[in-house]
């Protein structure tokens, strides 16, 4: 089976275990809800922690592949799109998950888009509270 397939069945078993050795060490995971991306294996395995706990309902609707350019160093890797419809505190979302390989099949790039913005709020928050609780991000400062 191949890394999209396996990161897919992963994904839908809330199996993370079965995720490790899917990333690069320098895997680069770009978010809706944060800027800079989350970089390294660890802490995209971290993320995908709270992700499935997260996500309610979560399932790929569709597959698409190709190649597109990377980021990291603007060459063009094969890639493969990942729609998917999930809810996250009684939001609706509809997203894509676009993984970007590189020359060993791994997913050195991941991105991550969501629709509607009222989603992409209670994504944000969501993550940022679970980041909070398994000790991946400092809390917020009190206002």
């Amino acid at each position: 089976m191949e890394t999209a397939e396996r990161f897919r069945a992963a994904v839908e078993k809330r199996d993370l275990a079965a995720m490790e050795d899917l990333f690069t060490e320098d895997v680069r995971l770009y978010s809706p809800v944060k800027f800079v991306p989350f970089e390294g294996r660890a802490m995209v395995l971290g993320l995908f922690g709270v992700l499935v706990r997260t996500f309610e309902d979560l399932r790929y609707v569709g597959r698409f592949e190709g190649t597109a350019e990377t980021g990291a160093d603007g060459e063009q890797a094969p890639s493969v799109i990942l729609p998917f419809r999930a809810t996250v505190g009684g939001k609706q979302i509809h997203g894509i998950d676009l993984l970007q390989f590189d020359e060993d099949g791994l997913i050195k790039e991941f991105t991550v888009m969501v629709r509607p913005q009222s989603a992409v709020h209670a994504l944000g928050q969501a993550v940022l509270a679970g980041l909070v609780e398994d000790g991946l991000a400092p809390a917020p400062a009190d206002r």
